[in-house]
C-alpha cells in the first residue's frame, strides 16, 4: 500500500543539525520531494557531528536527512541566489532554522519571499521565537531546556536541574513546523494563498512544561520533582525488585487494592493512612518504607507476571538494548531498513491505513542533486 500521501509536494529545506532537518525528514517520509539546500563548504554541520558512519557522514546526519535530495549552493553569490529563486518558485513549502536575521539580510525572509511567491508556505524555526527581546538570540537544545524551566522539573528532589535525554525541544519544534505547514496546505487548497508559520524551541519547551507552569500560574503551586513518579498518584513510579527496576502505576484506589492484595497487604485498604489516594499522597514515605522490602523479595519477572495477571499496570524499566529487542517493539516495525544500505533507522511513529511510511532513500551526498535540479555545479574541493 502506498503511503506517499504528500507525493507531488516540493519542500525546500534550509536546515541545520536537527529541528529543521527533522521537519524535512517527516515530510520526506510522507512522500514529499524534500530538497535540502546546503553550504558549498561542508554542508549541514550535522554531517560532521561525530565519526563517519556511512559515505563520510555522521550517523546523526543520516537519521535526520534520509530520503532527501541535496543541492549545494552559495547563497552569497548572484548565481546561487538565482538558483534559489528558481527553486523557491517551484516549491510548496520552505523550512529553515537559520540564525535569526540571516534570511532578512538576504531578502528571503517570510514576508519578502511570500510576496514574490504567494502560494509558498514558509516555515521559520528559531530558538526564542519570532517576537520579543530575545528574538534575535540563537540557542541550542540544552540552553532552551534551562531557560524555559524544563530542566528544573527533571530528576528527583535532591538532583540538580538536568536536561532530558532526548532532544525534545528540537524534535518537537520540527513537528510543530510540519503541523503548521499541513494546516496551511489545507488553507491554500481553499484560498490559493500560502503564508508564514513561526515556531521555536522555547515555545515548544513551554508547551512541554505547560502542565507545571499552569499549576503555578493558576494555583501558586511549584512542581514537586519525581525521578519516575507522579505528583498526583501514589504508588506511581519505579521500584527496585530483586534484580531490576519495575515501574508500577496505581492510578486509582481500585488498582491500589489489587496491588496491595498481590503484596499480601490487604490491610492497607483499610488503613486510614493508605485507603485513599489523597491519604497516600500525605503518607507516601511511610507506605514506601513498607513497599520497598516486599518488592525486593522477588525478581522483576515474578512481579510482572503477578501484577499483569491481576490487572495492575506495570512495566520494566528497560535499557535501550532491552527496549529495541522486545517483541512488541519488533512487531511495530519501528526500525526500518534504508534502501540500498546495510543499516536501519527509526521510522515515523504513525501508520496510515495500517502501513508505516518507509524510508525512501539514504541521506544524500553534499550537492548530489545539483545537476538534476538545475543548480550551479559544486566547485571541486581541494585535493578532490
Amino acid at each position: 500500500m502506498d503511503t506517499k500521501i504528500l507525493e507531488g509536494i516540493r519542500v525546500l529545506e534550509l536546515g541545520q543539525v536537527l529541528a529543521g532537518p527533522f521537519a524535512g525528514a517527516i515530510l520526506a517520509d510522507l512522500g514529499a520531494d524534500v530538497v535540502k539546500l546546503e553550504r558549498v563548504e561542508g554542508g549541514d554541520d550535522a554531517r560532521h557531528m561525530g565519526p563517519a558512519f556511512r559515505h563520510g557522514d555522521a550517523l546523526n546526519f543520516h537519521v535526520f536527512n534520509r530520503g532527501k535530495r541535496s543541492v549545494a549552493i552559495d547563497l552569497k553569490s548572484e548565481e546561487g541566489m538565482a538558483a534559489f529563486e528558481t527553486l523557491a518558485a517551484g516549491a510548496d513549502i520552505l523550512i529553515h532554522n537559520l540564525r535569526p536575521g540571516v534570511t532578512q539580510s538576504m531578502g528571503i525572509d517570510g514576508p519578502s519571499l511570500c510576496a514574490r511567491h504567494p502560494r509558498l508556505i514558509y516555515c521559520e524555526i528559531s530558538a526564542f521565537g519570532h517576537t520579543g527581546p530575545l528574538r534575535m538570540q540563537p540557542g541550542y537544545e540544552p540552553l532552551i531546556q534551562a531557560f524555559s524551566g524544563l530542566s528544573s522539573i527533571n530528576g528527583g528532589p535532591d538532583d540538580p536541574p538536568m536536561r532530558t535525554g532526548a532532544s525534545v525541544c528540537d524534535q518537537g519544534t520540527g513537528m510543530w513546523a510540519v503541523i503548521g505547514a499541513l494546516a496551511l496546505l489545507q488553507r491554500r487548497h481553499l484560498t490559493g494563498r500560502g503564508g508564514v508559520v513561526s515556531t521555536s524551541l522555547l515555545e515548544t519547551a513551554l508547551v512541554w512544561t505547560g502542565q507545571k507552569a499552569d499549576a503555578y500560574v493558576n494555583e501558586g503551586r511549584l512542581p514537586d520533582r519525581h525521578r519516575s513518579g507522579h505528583p498526583g498518584f501514589v504508588p506511581y513510579e519505579a521500584f527496585d525488585t530483586a534484580d531490576a527496576p519495575l515501574l508500577i502505576c496505581c492510578g486509582n484506589d481500585r488498582l491500589f487494592a489489587k496491588f496491595a492484595h498481590e503484596l499480601g497487604r490487604d490491610d492497607w485498604t483499610t488503613d486510614a493512612r493508605f485507603a485513599g489516594n489523597r491519604q497516600r499522597l500525605q503518607h507516601k514515605a511511610a507506605l514506601f518504607d513498607q513497599i520497598g522490602p516486599l518488592l525486593r523479595a522477588r525478581t522483576r519477572a515474578d512481579w510482572m507476571a503477578r501484577f499483569t495477571a491481576a490487572g495492575v499496570p506495570c512495566a520494566p524499566v528497560h535499557t535501550v538494548p532491552e527496549a529495541v529487542a522486545h517483541p512488541q517493539v519488533e512487531a511495530l516495525g519501528m526500525l526500518q531498513p534504508v534502501p540500498g544500505e546495510d543499516f536501519r533507522l527509526t521510522a515515523l511513529p504513525m501508520s496510515i491505513d495500517g502501513v508505516r511510511p518507509a524510508h525512501r532513500a539514504v541521506a544524500p551526498r553534499l550537492g548530489e542533486h545539483n545537476a538534476a535540479l538545475g543548480a550551479p555545479p559544486v566547485p571541486p574541493r581541494d585535493g578532490a
